[in-house]
């Protein structure tokens, strides 16, 4: 039993992950509405500012989910 085709698949997914993540982090800033949703706190005071992205979040976690559910299939 040889371990390198299982190897292959896993390093392939790895890569495409990562490429994922790359095209997102390039693409991302573009996309006017995210980060920016009605629901996502941003608290500003003084020299301080807290933003948690809720709302972004949330959209973001759905989306992977429809994604990864479709690919199981």
């Amino acid at each position: 039993m040889n371990p390198m085709p299982e190897l292959g698949k896993v390093l392939l997914v790895i890569g495409l992950v990562c490429a994922g993540i790359g095209l997102l982090l390039m693409v991302g800033p573009r996309i006017p509405f995210l980060g920016h949703l009605p629901g996502d706190i941003v608290i500003r005071k003084g020299n301080f500012v807290f933003y948690f992205p809720l709302a972004t979040c949330i959209l973001v976690s759905l989306a992977l989910t429809l994604l990864f559910s479709l690919f199981r299939r």
